[in-house]
């Protein structure tokens, strides 16, 4: 009894396996949630900006990290905002330091560059924004840190 009572779990068990993988075959990718947060900056400004996403990438010679974050001043109208971090300003830091930077570190210093161009500037709008966290200023963003 108890034998065949397994026999029928297991047979169970790989008709939804098999049922499940079937389904995921056919249904859409669903789109990603995204939180939007709000920004005071000290230009008087308010921002909203989501994460949008990261990738390698390459500034004329210079290898890095881009981090795209959708940005809105108006909750109309949404532009990018890329933060590209240099490769070497993290390696400088690395060897200065004695350890590397993780991953969320480095996510971290792109987005406290992120909130030092949203309180320098009167007003950010759509356009092409690309801003630098390299060895002029990977330092003091991760200070902001306590890194």
């Amino acid at each position: 009894m108890v034998r065949r009572d397994f026999f029928a779990m297991h047979r169970a068990l790989e008709l939804t396996i098999e049922f499940a993988a079937a389904e995921d075959a056919e249904m859409a990718r669903p789109e990603a949630v995204r939180r939007v947060k709000s920004y005071s900056a000290e230009s008087g400004y308010v921002y909203q900006y989501y994460f949008f996403e990261v990738q390698k990438s390459h500034r004329g010679s210079s290898a890095g990290t881009e981090y795209v974050y959708m940005v809105s001043t108006d909750r109309k109208t949404v532009f990018p905002v890329r933060i590209f971090v240099r490769t070497d300003a993290v390696k400088a830091w690395a060897a200065r330091t004695g350890r590397a930077l993780s991953g969320t570190e480095e996510y971290a210093a792109a987005k406290m560059r992120l909130f030092e161009v949203f309180d320098e500037n009167q007003q950010i709008g759509p356009g092409a924004h690309d801003y630098f966290v390299d060895e002029s200023n990977l330092r003091q963003l991760l200070a902001l840190l306590d890194l």
